[in-house]
């Protein structure tokens, strides 16, 4: 006999997400707040009133920000079965607005190019992007390309709470206690750092944070961050021979020694980089920081020492000129860890599987806040979202996708429930 049909939530995964991606929640770097800009405390107040209504067992709001809440098991003897934890972040990319975002159901898409109608030539085509030939029929869900959409990761939140939903329906549905937690700043890479592990009180967790539909991430870059200074000498222009050192020659040097086939736009699949990103030019000082990638600590290494040497030779070949170097470790692969428990991957798999998906798993060109959060004791692998092109005005994500990873979540929390003593 087949199991009887879920009851479905009071309000569906796709109308969550509408709602969820118009408030303006893009973190800032340059900000000194917690969270880092306070429209991130605008979605998390409205989560906070939201999982209070659904009737969760606990509910705070820690340090800068961040939302926790539990729902308590249904099986008779929850000590077998370990808490499992679900994690999303309700930051947008500083890298496009997020203000503003007006999204666009584009119903029964019909596989041609779709332009997004805020701005004509923002025009998303299956050339580009392959993946939309796997969404034919589908509802197709774009910003207006004015804006970013914020399904990373409002994508996340809505099927998390979509979760919570569900299974507030289905109060007889197997289960351990489940545990949820909403983060901070997430896209500056500094928010995850007040999260509470003990009190969040699950053993394992899952972000869910990751884009092409079935697919799981257990293996992240290992990251650092370098920032490289060029100071010079100023002078007035008129009077300046043999007094002015202008540092913005070095950083040009500098800039144009890096690598070509290490660029993020010339690298893919295990290929680490190095990126300079953001920067200010002045003849007195000029600063550029740049992110460094890899998979494998040694190549990691290999990169700083590059950028340390171009660094060291752009100074050399202007006189005058003094560099300095700042390098911070970010995070690491989160796999040094994870190979440690490979059931939290085979429970994802099957959890997708039973959702009618062929998943696979996949190293992310990228972090997430279980990066981080793994290493802290709390092993975290990444699951989909099936959203696609982030951090652009031509992001997107679909119903099924939505819907899909919602299914999956429920599956999981069963899966647990059947499979979590051997963990």
């Amino acid at each position: 006999m087949s199991p009887a049909p879920l009851r479905p939530a009071r309000e569906s995964v796709v109308d969550r997400f509408l709602r969820y991606v118009r408030v303006d929640t893009q973190s800032a770097e340059d900000s000194a707040a917690k969270p880092s800009t306070p429209g991130q405390l605008d979605l998390i107040r409205m989560l906070a009133a939201e999982l209070e209504a659904l009737g969760v067992d606990t509910l705070r709001v820690g340090p800068g920000g961040i939302l926790y809440a539990t729902l308590p098991g249904t099986e008779p003897d929850e000590s077998r079965v370990p808490t499992i934890g679900f994690i999303a972040h309700v930051d947008t990319s500083p890298a496009v607005s997020g203000r503003n975002v007006t999204p666009v159901v584009h119903r029964d898409y019909d596989g041609g190019a779709v332009m997004l109608p805020g701005d004509p030539a923002q025009v998303l085509t299956p050339e580009r992007y392959p993946v939309l030939a796997t969404l034919v029929g589908d509802d197709l869900i774009t910003s207006d390309g004015t804006t970013l959409l914020g399904s990373d990761d409002k994508a996340g939140v809505a099927t998390i709470m979509t979760l919570v939903d569900t299974l507030r329906q289905n109060p007889d549905l197997p289960r351990g206690t489940v545990a949820v937690a909403f983060t901070t700043d997430e896209e500056i890479g500094r928010g995850i750092d007040a999260f509470d592990v003990e009190g969040f009180g699950a053993e394992f967790a899952y972000t869910v944070d990751g884009d092409a539909l079935g697919e799981i991430n257990h293996e992240t870059w290992s990251a650092r961050g370098a920032t490289v200074r060029f100071e010079g000498v100023s002078a007035h222009p008129g009077m300046a021979k043999g007094l002015m050192v202008n540092a913005m020659y070095a950083m040009a040097d500098f800039l144009l020694r890096l690598p070509a086939d290490m660029r993020p736009e010339t690298t893919d699949g295990r290929d680490g980089f190095i990126h300079p990103y953001a920067g200010t030019l002045d003849v007195e000082a000029s600063v550029v920081k740049v992110i460094l990638r890899d998979f494998d600590a040694a190549a990691l290494d290999a990169k700083t020492a590059r950028v340390r040497r171009d660094a060291e030779a752009a100074a050399a070949r202007f006189p005058g000129t003094r560099m300095t170097l700042e390098v911070e470790d970010q995070y690491r692969n989160m796999d040094e860890v994870l190979r440690d428990h490979p059931l939290l991957v085979e429970f994802a798999l099957e959890a997708a599987r039973r959702a009618g998906l062929s998943p696979g798993t996949h190293p992310i060109r990228g972090g997430t806040d279980g990066s981080k959060l793994t290493f802290r004791g709390l092993p975290c692998p990444n699951l989909f979202t099936g959203g696609a092109n982030f951090h652009s005005r031509q992001e997107f994500n679909s119903r099924r996708g939505l819907e899909k990873t919602t299914e999956t979540l429920v599956h999981l929390v069963q899966v647990f429930a059947e499979r979590g003593g051997e963990l």
